[in-house]
């Protein structure tokens, strides 16, 4: 064997074995419940400040489109799964704390996650059991018989480990502990998609409101942060792994008093991201990205493939990478749709396809009709829908890059 040739054979063996291969990729997403933006922007948080500095921050919203068909309270559990399955409550129909009849053909990112990779690993960490049982449906037929391959969580129901107090203080130890199976599991185990839930920051705005008490809770909040930060940081440097953070809140609070939460109001509605991935896109940095944006993201950075059928569901765009179109709006005008968004990937055309049916809110297909094709830096379309009378029609706007989607009904025509 001759130079070259031995030289060939050593690089084709280091490709087998991996040494050139892409670092293996991993990803932490954390809800802390019930932070308002402005309590994130103005207080003194040097862990949240440490993982901004290497990556970004931005605000965000939640609730959908304010007096529109996908209007979304602004409440917990209604949040969790805005941001497990990329859509608002007139889809996943979870729209209080209660979660009686979830509506699992809007498939959660775990379960598009395993579908594709059943071989690798998540993890749930919560201070909240439904989280898992209820909105993930571990092992639920219905839910698509997903199986958590790490879950730590019902420590609110354990009442002997952690007694029950008025003053809330057993949710701060139940979180403690969250963090710390969360920390020791990521170390170890290095789960490939992770969720980990924190509640007491919630609980002190409710009892306290605005006050010394939930400002104390958020700086706790970053020292946990900082915890499950150096966890990653250690995986990183020791195995060469590729791990996305992302760490948001579900609700803002009232502005009044900062107690309540629920309603439409800005602050309500306003809410924030933490990421040590940068830069975010053009999308993201143009217009205040929404919860439902962060499933896509995930998506796209652990390269999940979506099935067709559900992605023209899916209400959020990615923040990372390209993205060709965003802020669609479809109205309807004497027997043809108005539709407009803004291009911010000039490259290729727009694919508008209608239906008049929602069959797979039942789990059925929808058939799409392909009703026009325009370039996208026209950011405009006029369709003629006469062929399909309805009071209700689905709209897809598929582009080179990014898939929106719209509805159109009875209630919403003027």
């Amino acid at each position: 064997m001759n130079k070259w040739t031995k030289s060939l054979a050593i690089v084709f063996l280091a490709f087998q074995s991996g040494v050139y291969a892409q670092n293996v990729r991993k990803t932490v997403f954390v809800i802390a419940d019930g932070i308002p933006a402005d309590v994130i922007e103005r207080l003194e948080l040097p862990n949240i400040k440490r993982i901004i500095s290497d990556g970004t921050y931005t605000r965000m919203h939640v609730g959908g489109d304010k007096s529109s068909y996908n209007e979304t309270p602004t409440i917990s559990a209604v949040g969790y799964n805005s941001l497990l399955t990329g859509t608002w409550v007139n889809k996943h129909n979870v729209p209080d704390n209660d979660i009686t009849a979830p509506n699992y053909n809007y498939q959660h990112i775990f379960r598009l996650f395993k579908a594709q990779y059943p071989g690798k690993k998540t993890a749930i960490f919560s201070s909240w059991q439904d989280n898992r049982t209820k909105l993930v449906g571990h092992e639920l037929p219905e839910a698509g018989n997903v199986k958590m391959d790490y879950y730590f969580d019902g420590y609110e129901l354990d009442t002997i480990h952690y007694q029950h107090d008025k003053a809330h203080q057993f949710m701060h130890r139940i979180d403690e502990k969250v963090v710390e199976e969360a920390t020791a599991t990521i170390r170890k185990n290095a789960p490939d998609l992770s969720w980990v839930y924190l509640e007491y920051t919630d609980d002190m705005g409710h009892m306290h409101g605005d006050s010394p008490e939930f400002e104390a809770a958020v700086k706790m909040l970053d020292a946990q942060m900082g915890k499950l930060y150096d966890a990653i940081q250690y995986r990183k440097k020791q195995f060469k792994e590729d791990w996305l953070l992302m760490i948001t809140t579900d609700h803002g609070r009232d502005e009044k008093t900062g107690r309540g939460h629920g309603g439409q109001s800005p602050r309500q509605r306003t809410t924030w991201m933490v990421t040590n991935y940068k830069p975010l896109n053009a999308y993201a940095t143009r217009y205040q990205p929404a919860i439902v944006d962060i499933m896509p993201t995930i998506n796209r950075y652990m390269n999940i493939k979506v099935p067709s059928d559900v992605q023209r569901e899916i209400d959020g765009t990615p923040l990372i990478g390209k993205v060709s179109i965003s802020q669609a709006l479809v109205n309807s005008v004497q027997g043809h749709l108005d539709i407009t968004w803004k291009a911010l990937e000039p490259a290729g055309n727009v694919k508008i396809w209608l239906t008049t049916t929602n069959d797979f809110k039942a789990g059925k297909a929808d058939q799409y009709h392909l009703v026009g094709e325009v370039p996208v830096t026209s950011q405009h379309a006029w369709i003629d829908v006469k062929d399909y009378p309805s009071d209700y029609y689905k709209i897809v706007l598929e582009a080179p890059e990014n898939t929106l989607n719209q509805w159109i009904t009875k209630e919403t025509k003027k």
